[in-house]
């Protein structure tokens, strides 16, 4: 490997470290901080929440950033021994990043698809990865000097000089125990809530923490929702996409703190809709979410059957990838639903779907999911369940007094 080449790689692959590092730390915090706020969100189209809380930000349960670290951490050994003369890998260093870029960069071209032309949003920190990964991609294939083919001979005379190497061996060791802690320590994503889960005790919160999200909560601005409380003393309203990975998060996490205090007749909750669809949205002229309007109205129509909940619960089990079409909504509409008359009645429920919408508008919702409790916004991160209760009973004390 050239000195030119071990700095371009070490350069890529501390650019590419530190945007998966940083990317790790947000997805983190808004999986765990009710009032954490993404600082790469400038709006609804250069939003970093909406791609890392998507059914793209997660690999098999795994969040995608922390596996990004763990390629460039990778990258940067492999140039650092690369670059030492003693070094047996030397010469096959940059075979093993070459083959391990080829990975990576089928990755990032499927996940930069998904970003920019299925969810249609701008990931500053992603986009900084996938860079990063080409780069690193054409810059190893320039740096092999040997066939592939050769390989695997020169791969097994390796793995036999590392394990006669205590430090090389020790080494390897501490980078794979390290792996295997990021992934763990991070909480798992796409879960769905059994039932039997939902009425789990949920984590404490101790009084400092409730004090402080206490205070968040007085300086956070109010407005009028319109939608009757029917005798109810909080009101909570979400606007909904039944396309929305963030919005199944919060459909399934959620379920046992609402339960709960629906059941006392106190809380009143209330689904409205928001397709990120321009047919019946028209704040989403744009949006891509091409069966959103088709779920939002098969799930009104489903009420009368009362079915609507169990055709919301096999909408969010299935949203994909790969991604919803209308036509599969409109089959689970006639046989999870019970609706045989789909066609007949879109043309008026869809009306519904879009008064909804405008309602979403003029109350200044961009994003999916959006809450207001007693018409306070929850911030558009990811609020953990045990601090939804937290908010929930504060409104309920404050209206008692």
């Amino acid at each position: 490997m050239t000195s030119r080449s071990r700095t371009l790689l070490l350069a890529f692959s501390a650019l590419g470290a530190a945007a998966s590092a940083t990317s790790s730390y947000v997805h983190y915090r808004l999986l765990t901080d009710p009032t954490y706020t993404s600082f790469c969100d400038v709006n609804s189209s250069v939003n970093c929440t909406e791609a890392y809380l998507s059914p793209y930000g997660s690999f098999w349960g795994v969040p995608v950033a922390p596996l990004g670290l763990l390629y460039f951490a990778f990258v940067m050994l492999m140039a650092g021994l690369g670059g030492r003369k003693t070094s047996v890998a030397g010469e096959t260093a940059p075979a093993y990043v070459f083959v391990a870029s080829t990975m990576a960069l089928a990755f990032v071209l499927y996940l930069g698809y998904a970003s920019y032309f299925v969810l249609k949003v701008f990931c500053i920190l992603c986009a900084l990865t996938y860079v990063s990964a080409i780069a690193i991609f054409i810059i190893s294939g320039g740096a092999t000097t040997f066939p592939m083919t050769t390989l695997p001979r020169r791969a097994s005379n390796d793995f036999r000089t590392l394990v006669s190497k205590p430090l090389s061996l020790g080494l390897a060791l501490v980078f794979v125990l390290g792996a295997v802690a990021v992934i763990a320590a991070f909480p798992r994503e796409g879960v769905v809530v059994e039932p039997q889960q939902a009425s789990q005790p949920l984590p404490p919160v101790s009084d400092a923490d409730r004090a402080k999200i206490a205070e968040w909560w007085d300086v956070q601005p109010q407005v009028t929702v319109p939608v009757p409380a029917d005798g109810a003393k909080v009101v909570i309203v979400k606007f909904n996409d039944y396309q929305c990975g963030a919005c199944k998060l919060t459909h399934e996490m959620y379920r046992g703190v609402l339960d709960k205090y629906i059941a006392t007749k106190e809380v009143r909750y209330v689904v409205k809709h928001y397709p990120l669809e321009g047919e019946c949205n028209a704040g989403a002229a744009g949006g891509n979410h091409y069966a959103a309007c088709e779920a939002a109205a098969g799930v009104l129509m489903a009420r009368s059957k009362g079915t609507a909940g169990k055709l919301e619960d096999w909408i969010f089990q299935n949203i994909g990838p790969p991604v919803l079409t209308p036509q599969q909504v409109k089959d689970a509409v006639r046989t999870v639903g019970g609706v045989t008359d789909f066609d007949a009645q879109y043309a008026r429920v869809i009306e519904e779907v879009k008064a909804d919408a405008g309602l979403g508008k003029l109350l200044g919702v961009e994003s999916t999911p959006t809450f207001f409790i007693n018409g306070r916004r929850l911030p558009p991160s990811l609020v953990q369940p045990q601090y939804l209760d937290v908010l929930i009973d504060l409104e309920l004390k404050r209206a008692a007094k």
